[in-house]
């Protein structure tokens, strides 16, 4: 379960580019709360606050300004293309009780059997789930999985009351032994056969004219 974070917000009366840098120079970082057919409210958060709250996937948290509190979490994040800093959250109003999709990281764990390897084809998976109780993580174990194995979206154990929204048929891990490149025999064989089967393939067309 995600924890609760409280922020201490204030309601952004200045718009632009101008005012989002200086925003940024005074450590804050302009964000919108909106949902549940509530106005979008534009508000500036605290800047190293906000940045440790964010380390934490689908973060939850209440934000206060002037006597007025709501419970959110984060949507989505905009970052500067170049400098990788924060620019702009979306944040989303959530209630008790109420469910959300979101995407949860998956943690891959365990060695799989010697000599193969791991190939993680999703790193996350979309699921329904309580506002107050959203995994920080699903934890998939591939201890001693061998050639061919394979963890699919439907494999996966979710908390209570959760719901995977994720095909249950999608790869999340695979497990293989990794092919190294072909030698020169083995293309030559492969050069062969795709020879052969050609010329068949000609005999065939030339048969049935």
């Amino acid at each position: 379960m995600a924890d609760m974070l409280k922020l201490a917000a204030e309601k952004r009366t200045e718009f632009g580019k101008g005012a989002a840098r200086r925003a940024r120079m005074a450590h804050q970082i302009p964000a919108v709360i909106y949902g549940h057919g509530a106005a979008p409210l534009h508000v500036l958060l605290p800047g190293h606050e906000t940045m440790m709250a964010l380390k934490h996937s689908n973060a939850l948290m209440t934000v206060e300004w002037d006597g007025d509190k709501q419970m959110v979490i984060v949507k989505d994040v905009q970052r500067h293309p170049v400098k990788r800093t924060i620019a702009h959250v979306d944040l989303l109003i959530v209630r008790k009780g109420e469910k959300v999709t979101v995407d949860v990281p998956v943690h891959v764990v365990g060695e799989p059997f010697p000599g193969t390897v791991a190939v993680t084809e999703h790193t996350t998976l979309s699921i329904l789930a309580e506002a107050t109780h959203i995994p920080e993580s699903l934890e998939v174990s591939i201890e001693g999985m061998g050639d061919g194995e394979k963890i699919t979206a439907g494999d996966v154990a979710l908390p209570a009351g959760s719901e995977l929204m994720t095909d249950p048929e999608t790869t999340v891990v695979g497990i293989s032994v990794p092919r190294g490149p072909a030698s020169d025999e083995e293309e030559e064989a492969a050069a062969e056969a795709e020879e052969v089967a050609a010329e068949a393939d000609a005999e065939a067309e030339s048969d049935s004219e």
